[in-house]
């Protein structure tokens, strides 16, 4: 592709072939957008993989690709564009979909609303993501959550965003009698970032295998249109296989342990020092089988020759049975009384909600009830309101034992002399097979709980490097 060396960043043969369809540019933002539809449709630079997506009249499309690499912007202007030249003599529905309701509305809403021109608007209704055209069509976001919300009316188009992380019988038991009104035959588009061999593995599989015509598949990476250096510092951050899952769009299967980055060989060390003046980070997760509590401070590059600044582990509670908070926080409070410096508290954000089994305060009121006497107000309870994802906690956990990339760096390494317990749950929690990257909670009940402790404190403060706000590449 020519280099652009024009404001708006595209070439001047670019600018005369975006003139030549009816764009405009507009001075103050250096963006050509279209008069007849809204600023929101500004022009994208060109990508083979994504006009062929964009112009495909397949019945059923889907489009697997890695992260921030533009496969929602283009399912967004395809629905709103099949939408508004909806025609025929019963009213349409067009529907924006995620897993749930919530993700809906972040991922469709504001966006749909900014691309539906006011001439073709009859009224908008916020309540229920509805957007009315004067035609009689209705744009409507819905999460998934609730498939049998689907059910009674017929469905014109459906676009489905992050299609992995909704339930398997979503598309076979409602979205396709959705689509099958006789004599009204629907169509549906599938995009997300694959995540593992499950149901839309098996869905890209059907697409690639057909000769009908009726389904088509896409594939592109986020190197196609990120800037090389945010790929090549996700490239460094994540792990292997994170990396080709979440950036390159690949189905990897992770099989074995959960924390497949950390090794014993290399995130293994002994007589980390303690430093009483500065903060430790004390990581909570509420089992009671074992009662577990994971203690950490961070260091600086150098410190027992390791050339990286790195989270080091250098204590934990492991009470193997008929244990709770308060055992743990005393046991706590016992290890670690003299500390001089600061404690952050970290872990399950649901131990804010009131245990049936606990008369005297929910797990975090416990918490501080005995910590904050004994370090006397240099405690800090540094939860979030909502736990992370499991994915994003565990990816965090491994991008930090070790990144991907030519150079990979570790940073976080386990005194296994203070915290035995830490290091076998980080080598022995299991992934359910086959699956894309969940633990597995019930093959061994004695593993996961110093993990999920530990990953909690890791995901607030050194989450894995998933871009959220890079935009599409516009040259």
């Amino acid at each position: 592709m020519p280099v652009a060396d024009t404001p708006s960043g595209f070439t001047p043969q670019e600018e005369e072939v975006l003139a030549s369809k009816g764009y405009t540019l507009i001075p103050e933002t250096h963006r050509w957008v279209h008069p007849e539809l809204t600023d929101r449709w500004y022009a994208l630079s060109p990508h083979e993989k994504q006009i062929a997506y964009d112009e495909c009249t397949a019945r059923f499309t889907v489009a697997y690709a890695g992260r921030r690499s533009g496969k929602t912007e283009i399912a967004k202007r395809r629905l709103v564009r099949k939408a508004l030249s909806y025609s025929a003599s019963h009213d349409g529905l067009f529907v924006a979909a995620a897993p749930t309701f919530a993700q809906a509305k972040s991922i469709w809403w504001a966006d749909l609303k900014a691309m539906v021109p006011q001439w073709a608007i009859q009224r908008i209704i916020n309540s229920t993501l509805s957007i009315y055209l004067k035609t009689g069509t209705e744009l409507k976001v819905m999460g998934l959550d609730e498939p049998a919300r689907l059910e009674g009316r017929p469905i014109d188009y459906i676009v489905i965003d992050e299609f992995a992380s909704c339930k398997m019988e979503v598309w076979q038991h409602h979205l396709r009698p959705a689509l099958d009104t006789v004599g009204r035959p629907g169509s549906a588009s599938f995009i997300g970032v694959p995540e593992g061999r499950g149901h839309y593995y098996d869905l890209v599989r059907k697409a690639e295998a057909d000769d009908t015509g009726e389904w088509e598949a896409f594939h592109w990476v986020s190197a196609d249109i990120l800037p090389n250096s945010v790929i090549e510092s996700a490239r460094r951050e994540l792990d292997p296989l994170v990396f080709e899952q979440e950036y390159e769009g690949s189905f990897v299967t992770f099989a074995g342990a959960a924390y497949h980055s950390f090794s014993p060989e290399h995130n293994i060390t002994k007589n980390l020092p303690y430093d009483p003046k500065n903060p430790i980070i004390i990581c909570l997760d509420f089992n009671v089988s074992p009662g577990v509590a994971v203690v950490a401070q961070e260091f600086e590059a150098g410190t027992n020759g390791i050339p990286h600044d790195f989270t080091g582990i250098i204590g934990e509670v492991h009470i193997p049975n008929g244990s709770n908070t308060r055992y743990v926080c005393n046991k706590l409070k016992e290890d670690w009384f003299a500390h001089e410096g600061e404690v952050h508290l970290h872990g399950d954000a649901t131990g804010g909600a009131r245990k049936s089994s606990g008369h005297d305060g929910t797990d975090w009121e416990i918490v501080e009830q005995i910590l904050r006497p004994v370090f006397a107000g240099r405690v800090f309870s540094r939860y979030p309101r909502a736990n992370p994802s499991e994915r994003h906690r565990v990816n965090s956990v491994n991008a930090r034992c070790c990144s991907a990339g030519e150079n990979p760096i570790r940073r976080m390494f386990v005194d296994v002399t203070k915290a035995p317990n830490v290091s076998r749950d980080l080598e022995n929690t299991p992934l359910v097979k086959g699956g894309g990257g969940q633990i597995d909670k019930k093959a061994d009940l004695t593993v996961s709980h110093l993990s999920d402790a530990l990953g909690y404190y890791i995901t607030e403060v050194h989450p894995c490097a998933v871009v959220r706000t890079t935009r599409i590449r516009e040259i």
